[in-house]
């Protein structure tokens, strides 16, 4: 196994569905720009509230990955 080093960046995804979806959405979208992606944690989760009614989860994840 080799040693690695790793960059971590911050980003928040949000969704009407639910909070996996905004997770999903966030790494679908670095995923378009990012290569090496190896890892996230939610830092943060919230919603906005519409009517007393949940309408988006707001979802904030540091996402790693390897640098070249």
């Amino acid at each position: 196994m080799s040693n690695h080093v790793y960059k971590q960046i911050e980003l928040t995804g949000s969704s009407s569905v639910g909070i996996e979806d905004a997770v999903s959405h966030a790494i679908a979208k670095a995923h378009e720009s990012l290569r090496n992606i190896q890892w996230f944690a939610v830092t943060e989760t919230r919603g906005h509230v519409v009517d007393g009614k949940v309408a988006h989860w707001q979802v904030t994840i540091k996402v790693g990955f390897t640098l070249e």
